[in-house]
């Protein structure tokens, strides 16, 4: 209850004679406004005479409101270092349960015959029909991914891969010029330990179509979902386990998040997941440069690059880029050398 001062203000007596006989006998007011003198009672009441009645009742109310609310916001990320070697199992899943749909609507269109397609040993091996395999294969692969790891990591999947478009954008010519030594590179690894004449990769682009058809993959759909998986993932969850396995054996405790809630590596860390990373990216195309060595040790030099540019960038879509930058080159002297993809013989 607010407590009022004893002593009200009095207007001091009327003077004989004066025109103030009248007014004398009703009592003065305070001239000034009420809210100005409000502030001053309020601040001499105590804390429990302050709360406005009803108050306790209403507040179970506030409650249950701010309950209800926390279940339609999004939960916040927990502090953990993503995509750690659990994410890249479950990768691994996905692509398993995605190549085993694609064998299934396969096995089907060549059952029923549809569009009078069949699938045989020589279809098996038609550039056509590995390209579309592939491309249905990545984009069911990266579906899955975009509807399971956001649930996972309760944030966005480029965001969680640190896709970071904006580096790539901002450091456009020094990437070009790192694919620029990627492509001197390769020239020089022709030149000193060339591959064989007649590599897989040569025999499945033997034709105008199919060697256009793999030029365009080759610089958009293959330099993404590879980049995506070596380096989105791969790479981190190597060099995460690194540091882990580190920290358990010495009893440290783990690096801190950066600004953007990403992992912080340690140097042996980097150096270690950048090769083991590189290793399996060269097996990958180890089959299709003919088995030679040549051509294995560029790739394994061409994937530490990308690695470092990964890793030195803190952005996918900055590796991605060199990536696609490389292949354009690769493919675009192959297009002068042959006159458009016409003369396959001066490869």
């Amino acid at each position: 209850m607010i407590n009022l001062p004893e002593d009200e203000p009095h207007a001091p007596p009327a003077q004989p004679g004066n025109d103030a006989d009248e007014d004398a006998s009703r009592p003065v007011s305070d001239s000034r406004h009420p809210s100005a003198q409000e502030p001053l009672i309020l601040a001499e009441a105590s804390p429990v005479d302050a709360i406005p009645p009803g108050r306790v009742e209403a507040e179970p109310a506030v409650t249950e409101q701010l309950l209800f609310q926390s279940y339609l916001q999004a939960p916040a990320r927990r502090p953990a270092r993503i995509p750690h070697f659990g994410h890249l199992l479950l990768l691994t899943l996905l692509i398993g349960v995605s190549f085993g749909i694609l064998v299934f609507f396969l096995g089907l269109i060549s059952y029923f015959h549809v569009f009078g397609w069949r699938l045989t040993t020589k279809s098996a091996t038609n550039l056509d029909v590995n390209l579309v395999g592939e491309v249905v294969l990545y984009l069911a692969t990266l579906g899955f991914c975009l509807f399971v790891f956001p649930l996972i990591w309760n944030e966005g999947y480029f965001t969680g891969l640190q896709w970071r478009a904006d580096v790539a954008r901002s450091r456009f010519a020094y990437l070009g010029g790192v694919a620029s030594g990627c492509f001197a590179l390769a020239i020089v690894d022709q030149v000193l330990m060339p591959g064989p004449s007649n590599a897989p990769i040569e025999k499945m682009i033997s034709s105008p179509g199919a060697a256009w058809l793999m030029f365009a993959f080759g610089i958009t759909i293959a330099p993404f979902f590879e980049e995506m998986f070596f380096r989105g993932f791969l790479l981190p969850a190597l060099a995460t386990a690194w540091d882990w396995i580190v920290e358990e054996a010495q009893h440290r405790q783990p690096r801190p998040l950066d600004a953007n809630g990403h992992p912080q590596w340690s140097m042996p860390a980097m150096v270690a997941g950048s090769i083991a990373t590189s290793i399996p990216f060269a097996l990958l195309h180890f089959e299709q440069q003919g088995r030679s060595l040549g051509p294995f040790l560029l790739l394994i030099a061409i994937s530490l690059i990308l690695c470092a540019v990964r890793l030195q960038t803190r952005s996918l879509a900055a590796s991605t880029l060199v990536h696609a930058c490389y292949n354009f080159l690769i493919f675009s002297v192959e297009l002068v050398v042959t006159g458009g993809f016409r003369h396959f013989d001066k490869m």
